[in-house]
């Protein structure tokens, strides 16, 4: 059973691991790199100096700049640098940088977010919180649920579209929110002046240097070939938004997952109520008999991670049962991604949350349902032997 993390070291393999993560972040922000100048950032220039003292304490080789450490990040997996990293919270492929794209990983922007001061969770809930408190305030929900979809399904805008969709009334209680939250679409993401997205999760694909397509979607990339959707010329429409990257992460992903699931409610017969309440949490499912689940879908890379920034739900409106639910793109990957989420769950809340894949949880339900009509349970078989 995990314990709590002793006193920080800030050479610890977990602390410098954040630190680390929150230094690719900052270099992956500069708006010009190919022009940048010294200093680096100072979240930077804090991790190369704790990641060498960390090696010289090991006797290992340290990195000798930030650019070094910047190419560990991309060339070794987390699991074989020289630090303390306990089992689970990191796997055995899992790097900071993308080999192919040169961008942050899943995996770095979750350890960002596992820091308490977490920039990037900071920015991410400020974005949110603003367009909540702001259809609270017009108490207009059906605005707030228009948002959401918006973000998951149109995680690329045109200026001129972004525009459009700002005049329309479900949008007028967030006036000026989706320019802060669109942001001109990387320059160096077109090939031959285009930008090119992904038919399947609808983000734009990052051009590799072997003439293809990256992904930053994990289910997309693990679907097989990349699946090239519509290209926009770079000023097509007044110029190409694209959503900003923790959005994309935390909002966007999940966010498939969620409209996937609520699909297959339907198809049940049920009516699943979407981010009720303001999202209290992420879907509200009454079933036959009124009993009330509470669901919040969770795609994570990394199950520690998840396990170890999970939040007992909010209780308005009311549940008899809450549930994390994970993609089914994760268990298929990692079999005990279940299992791992539920060891590193924080004693508040052990106990309040099931932890479900999404094969698992749609069985349940259809065991509910059988139950209910007298036809029988499911033959679907739990993972992990959990459900």
């Amino acid at each position: 059973m995990p314990t709590p993390d002793p006193a920080p070291s800030p050479h610890q393999g977990l602390t410098l691991l954040r630190t680390i993560a929150s230094a690719v972040l900052d270099l992956d922000d500069l708006p010009n790199p190919g022009t940048f100048t010294l200093p680096y950032p100072e979240e930077a220039q804090r991790a190369l100096d704790r990641t060498v003292l960390a090696c010289l304490l090991r006797g290992a080789d340290p990195p000798l700049s930030v650019p070094d450490l910047m190419a560990w990040c991309r060339e070794w997996p987390v699991v074989d640098w020289p630090l303390d990293v306990p089992a689970d919270l990191a796997g055995p492929e899992d790097r900071l940088i993308d080999q192919h794209a040169y961008l942050p990983t899943d995996l770095c922007y979750e350890w960002a977010v596992d820091r308490p001061d977490s920039a990037t969770e900071q920015i991410d809930r400020a974005l949110v919180h603003a367009a909540l408190d702001r259809c609270r305030a017009a108490n207009a929900p059906s605005s707030y649920i228009a948002f959401r979809r918006l973000l998951i399904e149109r995680p690329v805008l045109t200026r001129d579209k972004a525009a459009e969709i700002a005049l329309e009334p479900a949008f007028t209680p967030l006036d000026g929110l989706l320019n802060q939250i669109y942001l001109p679409a990387p320059a160096g993401w077109t090939r031959g002046g285009h930008f090119t997205s992904c038919r399947r999760c609808k983000t734009l694909l990052v051009p590799t240097r072997d003439g293809g397509w990256w992904c930053e979607a994990t289910r997309c990339r693990r679907q097989g070939d990349t699946p090239v959707g519509p290209e926009y010329s770079g000023d097509e429409g007044g110029g190409v938004l694209l959503l900003t990257r923790p959005l994309r992460l935390f909002v966007t992903a999940p966010g498939i997952a969620e409209l996937q699931l609520e699909r297959a409610l339907c198809h049940l017969g049920l009516a699943p109520e979407l981010w009720p309440n303001f999202d209290a949490y992420d879907l509200r499912i009454t079933l036959p008999g009124g009993q009330v689940w509470a669901v919040d879908v969770k795609d994570w890379a990394n199950p520690a991670l998840l396990g170890r920034n999970a939040k007992p739900l909010i209780s308005d409106p009311p549940y008899d049962d809450a549930f994390i639910v994970v993609p089914d793109h994760r268990t298929t990957q990692r079999r005990d991604y279940v299992t791992v989420v539920k060891r590193y769950l924080p004693q508040n809340v052990k106990g309040r949350l099931a932890v479900l894949s999404q094969r698992q949880f749609t069985a349940k339900v259809r065991a509910v349902l059988a139950e209910h009509t007298g036809s029988g349970s499911t033959d679907e078989v739990p993972e992990d032997g959990d459900a």
